[in-house]
């Protein structure tokens, strides 16, 4: 294993034969046994080992193991101890949640801080194969079958290709010695349920199941990999971006064949979860909308649109008759006294000041809004100006309007005041408003 191990590296992570990096160490087999082999290639690493406080001396005791393993093997040792429980009750998250949180940013700030590169986790082929069969309970799509990634940013898992029957192999032919950590055996969690139960048993109808499970890897990681470049091709054509989002042409998606699927493949990395209501989009009314943790999707006529959620809500904002700058998030209204009309433009804003009473407000579009739209006859609903404005459903959350004391709203930011407010010709005296970005 020793001579497939340093083939492997030279051949896949060459970069770890000359630059420095860390081995995140438990005590246990995997990551023990990974230890000792780049030490056998005379790597240079350090030992990372997190304390979670959660077996009692247990815990206490590997910490012991690993520092005194990184004395035999002469390389840096980096420990840190956390309150695992009472963080975990704190964040209101599952023990595993938060100890998985808590190792990778110690991880990260370590990466950060020190001279070391990257971080090896002991990951094998057992692991990957526990993974694929969780993420195909879940009702996973193709990206969830490929396995564990060989590389994460500065994360690697050079063991991937071994399996665990190797590993221990191995540790046993040179006298390695590893903790054992009890709670594996237990069948509490999913995971060790996957790995005490289901895959004996498919070892057991095929002895030679991890090879072949192996080999289906490569060819779903290839199958993904071809997606992904027509995935690449299909976006040219049918996506065109915007600054903050970017829309699909639906008429072009339905000339291809599998339209779903190829919404599918755009869509996946927003964090959608309700396809169907997804797929609905494509013949829905304009203005649906299937939202995913971060990010809407909102029919538009004939094109679909992603973009960020808004994470704050938009405050109405009171402005009083000494106010000369009211500040936004991205702009903002500057307020002068004027005699005449001057510049034109639907960022400026003239009103009969007379008509005006202190203090006004700024506030988002709310349901039942109406106005009476300067240059038309007649109130109209705000929602049916601004589809008629041809504004984006997915802008109008975020489109403001300048409502008078009485809640009459006097502008629509950028496209129409209020014909009530207009400037007569026996008009003294104005108030020019600027709307700047």
């Amino acid at each position: 294993m020793q001579d497939r191990f340093k083939s492997h590296i030279q051949s896949e992570f060459p970069e770890l034969l000359t630059t420095p990096f860390l081995i995140a160490i438990s005590g246990g087999l995997d990551s023990v046994v990974l230890a000792h082999l780049c030490n056998s290639l005379h790597l240079d690493f350090g030992l990372s080992h997190c304390n979670f406080q959660l077996r009692g001396l247990d815990s206490t005791r590997d910490a012991e193991f690993v520092k005194n393993l990184s004395i035999r093997l002469k390389c840096e040792f980096f420990i840190k101890t956390f309150q695992t429980e009472s963080i975990a009750q704190e964040t209101k998250s599952s023990i595993q949640v938060t100890a998985r949180k808590l190792r990778y940013d110690w991880f990260q700030e370590l990466i950060e801080t020190t001279s070391h590169h990257y971080l090896l986790t002991a990951h094998h082929l057992n692991d990957d194969l526990e993974t694929f069969i969780i993420n195909l309970s879940r009702s996973t799509g193709l990206k969830g079958l490929t396995g564990i990634p060989h590389r994460n940013g500065h994360i690697l898992r050079p063991l991937l290709k071994f399996s665990k029957a190797e590993l221990k192999e191995y540790a046993i032919k040179h006298n390695i010695y590893w903790r054992e950590d009890q709670s594996n055996a237990s069948t509490k969690y999913l995971r060790n349920e996957i790995r005490h139960k289901i895959v004996p048993s498919l070892l057991e109808l095929n002895s030679q199941f991890l090879e072949s499970f192996e080999s289906t890897l490569i060819k779903l990681k290839q199958t993904e990999h071809l997606i992904k470049d027509y995935t690449a091709l299909l976006h040219q054509d049918l996506v065109s971006e915007e600054a903050n989002r970017f829309n699909i042409d639906i008429e072009k998606l339905k000339t291809h064949p599998n339209p779903r699927g190829i919404l599918y493949q755009l869509l996946e990395g927003f964090g959608f979860t309700q396809w169907e209501d997804v797929y609905h989009l494509l013949d829905a009314q304009t203005g649906k909308i299937v939202k995913s943790p971060t990010h809407q999707l909102v029919k538009d006529r004939n094109k679909l649109t992603v973009a960020a959620l808004y994470t704050e809500e938009i405050k109405p904002i009171t402005i009083e008759e000494s106010d000369k700058v009211v500040r936004m998030i991205n702009s903002k209204l500057e307020f002068q006294d004027h005699k005449k009309l001057e510049e034109k433009g639907k960022q400026f804003a003239y009103f009969d000041k007379s008509k005006l009473k202190f203090p006004l407000s700024l506030r988002p579009v709310q349901n039942g809004d109406y106005f009476y739209p300067f240059g038309m006859k007649g109130k109209k609903k705000l929602s049916d100006f601004l589809k008629d404005e041809k504004i984006s459903p997915v802008d109008k959350s975020s489109q403001l309007v300048l409502c008078n004391y009485n809640g009459d709203i006097i502008w629509v930011l950028n496209l129409r005041t209020d014909h009530r407010y207009k400037v007569e010709k026996n008009t003294q005296n104005i108030l020019k408003i600027e709307l700047k970005e």
